[in-house]
């Protein structure tokens, strides 16, 4: 399964990062041309959040299932804290990508709540950029690319 899963989370991860890129230029634009918020711009936000949540659910299971897991028991949690690829893998790139998918939620749900277009914009600008830092940040990528 593994084997199955490490390739689409990969293939994925380019959806998530190209979605939330052209969410964040068009929330940046929207802000700065004061546009109206419209179904197109509503519908860019939404796949990004739709790839984001598929995403996780992908990750989640990929992390039971890959041998990476394994190390929680061979060397505990000293020995992963001390290993620096094992605590990428197993605490860093989980955690940072989940408290980001936070961020792009709250983005999501905080912009539905604003009845100015400027706030919407503003709303996902703000939350979709941290959210995309923070998966930018701990992405493994000597082992992606």
């Amino acid at each position: 399964m593994y084997a199955l899963l490490k390739p689409i989370h990969s293939f994925f991860a380019y959806l998530v990062l190209i979605t939330l890129v052209l969410a964040l230029l068009n929330a940046i634009r929207g802000i700065f041309a004061k546009k109206e918020f419209g179904a197109t711009d509503l519908r860019l936000s939404l796949f990004a959040l739709i790839f984001s949540h598929l995403q996780l659910v992908i990750g989640l299971i990929l992390y039971f299932v890959s041998p990476w897991f394994d190390q929680w028991s061979a060397l505990g949690m000293k020995g992963v804290m001390g290993d620096a690829s094992a605590r990428l893998y197993l605490v860093e790139h989980p955690s940072m990508n989940l408290l980001a998918l936070i961020l792009i939620t709250m983005g999501w749900s905080l912009h539905k709540r604003q009845t100015t277009s400027g706030k919407k914009f503003s709303r996902i600008g703000i939350f979709y950029g941290l959210g995309l830092l923070f998966l930018l940040s701990r992405i493994p990528w000597s082992s992606w690319i």
